[in-house]
């Protein structure tokens, strides 16, 4: 076929896709421009109106018609042309975008070597997808690279376009087919950065050789810990952890830079227009491109979910079913509506090209969960981290004036994370990058969301990363965003703890990138919690022992006393002194009642540990050690002296008889108990009243005896669960002896 007859078909093709709806604008616009004639262009200006741009298109389709067979023939010596043709061309592709044919056309144009590296740098840069990119048009620029024609500085361009365009490709398979060329690709210097980046996309198990990790280690000795390296490397191990003995770095910020990305302007802009959504017209930029001003939206930033194979005209022509699984074997996504269906047609189910499109659909969020394929998820991590770290730039300049829609942007996150109970590597990257200049106010309930979902790590790889950052915010900011903090670890822990309860029995340790052994993961757990210990007591101390901080901090260690009967996982780590002392010394009843609760958890968990022990009569890895038990006493008398013995601190903490004298307690050696302690003297008083109501001194050293068990009853009446169970389990009620856990090591 000629290159007339080319273009002209594609042209026909194009108008009869979707003019029809175009025409009737049209018309209507000329009706309307008549009938306002005498109206001035000034004020047809001011309205700005979707009309007036087209009224150009097109005559904007006819030039570009003309450019794209200049472009097809070849270079003609009067460079005029040439320049007038490239600009009609740039301006009709980021205005509105290019079909998958233009793009055909202007890829073959680009490396068939016809003209020089400038005008093909210029070319490259425009070609902007109007909406999907013909799978084949990848395969058939593939070949022109094997035909050596183009200059290296095209090369990379192409492959940094590929990779830019990536999700914007109808279908992967017969790219994937060519795995084997763009891996001996890597022996180019230049190329091997974005060749690793292409990939590290298309890598599925199958792709996974002996000889590739060869020659990628080979190349490693060759250029040193190269970061894109280091990223094919991990996706090796990940699939087959057999192949690859050397030790790989656990987390990395950034495997690729994307941030120098042309085409990122243009496809921002024409993303909303093609999901119906109105967008400006853009300017043409291409060497210093910047993030133009426009309506956040995040509706327009997670795709439409669409078919590769199911078209506007199979919608128009109500197709029956049977001619879908005739024609590829697949499931139209649209179709699926219901659960039902979903099951029906699992094995049929393709998934749109555009990953970012299952955010919306809780179906595909099932089909995910269900089918588990590795090559999904990585898919759907590298949409995210280019969405979070390349369009939301908030972060970077603290601009504000799109919070609203950010913030959704991030709920639908959030609930596909919570919907598949997994946290998303590339919002842990995003996290580590944005932190250190996040203010602690924009989307403050969003961000510490994606804090709680980390997925589970090393802490000590994660901590300067991330946690060091927070901390700060964490001590200079008002009480309540400290709260908001010590909830959202608390929500990390679980997390944490439910992936190793439940996975770190059954996945075997090849299958997982993450700690390789138990120890290590107990290790990482501890770490956190010690961390919230010391977060914990300087709060308590920075905030003056506030009751509603305190009440965090031991919902916290509420999840933290029941990790070895809840979870199953040999760990018990105690809350610090400075969390300890003031919670017992509280003026508040429930913060006392709260740390009873935990104290008797403690005691619960210690002796089924030490029982555990017992019966296997042999001394495990995970045995506690003395220190754990004695520290664990050591509360546990100082808490016996203050409600029941009134022989506080006799060991653990001492305070100066003479600043007890300047406070006016004498005698505090007998100053607490369940009687005296200042978070129950409410208590002993309406006790005292209910006796004798019309008394108006009441005696509080009668509370002795049968009286004292009546007190106790009616403390367990008043809704004190925490007290009664920590009474009932470490303290004999018939006498006022502490019962300690004495044992021997």
């Amino acid at each position: 076929m000629s290159s007339q007859k080319k273009v002209n078909s594609w042209t026909r093709k194009r108008t009869s896709q979707g003019s029809s709806s175009y025409q009737t604008r049209l018309s209507a616009w000329r009706i309307q421009e008549d009938l306002n004639d005498s109206k001035s262009l000034s004020k047809r200006g001011q309205n700005n109106t979707v009309e007036d741009y087209e009224g150009t298109d097109d005559q904007a389709e006819d030039a570009l018609q003309i450019a794209l067979r200049y472009f097809e023939k070849g270079p003609i010596k009067t460079s005029q042309s040439k320049e007038k043709h490239l600009k009609t061309v740039e301006n009709v592709a980021w205005k509105n975008g290019l079909t998958a044919e233009g793009i055909d056309i202007l890829l073959s144009v680009a490396l068939s070597g016809k003209f020089g590296s400038a005008v093909n740098t210029r070319i490259f840069k425009c070609m902007i997808p109007a909406t999907l990119i013909s799978e084949d048009s990848v395969v058939k620029a593939v070949s022109w690279l094997c035909a050596g024609k183009c200059s290296g500085s095209t090369k990379v361009l192409f492959y940094r376009w590929l990779i830019a365009m990536f999700d914007f490709i109808d279908h992967k398979e017969q790219i994937n087919l060519l795995y084997g060329f763009f891996f001996a690709s890597l022996q180019d210097d230049t190329l091997c950065p974005y060749v690793c980046h292409l990939l590290y996309l298309l890598t599925k198990k199958e792709n996974v050789k002996p000889f590739r990790v060869r020659k990628l280690l080979d190349l490693q000795a060759k250029m040193g810990m190269q970061p894109h390296l280091q990223a094919l490397l991990s996706l090796y191990k990940f699939f087959v952890p057999t192949l690859i003995s050397v030790s790989l770095p656990m987390r990395k910020k950034m495997y690729f830079k994307n941030s120098e990305n042309p085409w990122k302007t243009a496809l921002l802009a024409l993303r909303p227009r093609n999901q119906e959504f109105p967008s400006e017209p853009l300017k043409l930029m291409l060497a210093n491109v910047h993030p133009i001003k426009r309506k956040w939206n995040s509706h327009s930033i997670i795709p439409v979910l669409n078919s590769c194979n199911y078209s506007k005209e199979s919608r128009k022509k109500r197709m029956n079913l049977s001619d879908y699984f005739s024609s590829n074997g697949s499931f139209p996504l649209e179709q699926l509506k219901s659960f039902p269906q979903l099951l029906q047609n699992i094995h049929c189910l393709e998934l749109p090209s555009q990953m970012g499109a299952v955010l919306n659909s809780s179906l595909l969020l099932h089909y995910i969960n269900c089918v588990r394929d590795e090559s999904v998820l990585l898919r759907l991590y590298h949409w995210l981290s280019q969405t979070l770290q390349e369009e939301c730039t908030w972060y970077k300049v603290n601009n504000y004036d799109h919070g609203k829609e950010f913030a959704n942007f991030l709920d639908t996150i959030l609930r596909a994370e919570c919907f598949l109970q997994e946290g998303f590597y590339s919002c842990e990257a995003f996290l580590y990058k944005s932190l250190p200049l996040w203010d602690g106010l924009c989307c403050r309930s969003q961000f510490l969301q994606l804090v709680s979902w980390i997925p589970f790590s090393s802490f000590s790889e994660v901590k300067p990363l991330l946690f060091d950052h927070l901390s700060r915010l964490f001590f200079t900011s008002s009480i309540f965003f400290k709260c908001s903090v010590l909830q959202c670890l608390k929500e990390l822990l679980q997390n944490w703890l439910l992936w190793l309860s439940m996975d770190i029995h059954v996945k075997s340790v090849r299958n997982s990138p993450l700690e390789t052994t138990l120890g290590g993961s107990m290790n990482s757990v501890s770490e956190l919690i010690r961390y919230v210990g010391w977060l914990s007591t300087t709060a308590v101390r920075l905030e003056s022992n506030r009751t509603f901080l305190l009440h965090f901090i031991l919902d916290f260690y509420e999840k933290v006393c029941d990790i070895y009967i809840n979870y199953s996982l040999p760990l018990v780590v105690l809350f610090p002194p400075g969390v300890f002392y003031p919670a017992l010394l509280s003026l508040d009843s429930s913060i006392l009642n709260q740390l009873c609760y935990i104290m008797d958890r403690y005691h619960k968990n210690l002796t089924a540990a030490k029982k555990n022990e017992f019966v296997h009569k042999t001394k495990s890895e995970f045995s506690f050690s003395s220190k754990t038990y004695q520290e664990f006493n050591q509360y546990l008398t100082a808490m016996v002296g203050c409600l029941w013995t009134s022989r506080p601190f006799q060991k653990g903490i001492y305070i100066d008889s003479e600043v007890l004298g300047n406070d006016s307690v004498a005698e505090y050696k007998k100053s607490l108990n369940l009687v005296h302690h200042p978070a129950f003297l409410s208590y002993t008083v309406s006790f005292l009243l209910q006796e004798c109501p019309e008394e108006r001194k009441v005696n509080m050293s009668s509370i002795r005896g049968k009286k004292w068990n009546w007190y106790l009853d009616y403390l367990f009446s008043e809704g004190l669960h925490g007290l009664k169970h920590f009474i009932r389990s470490s303290i004999h009620r018939s006498s006022v002896l502490a019962e300690s856990i004495n044992h021997q090591h």
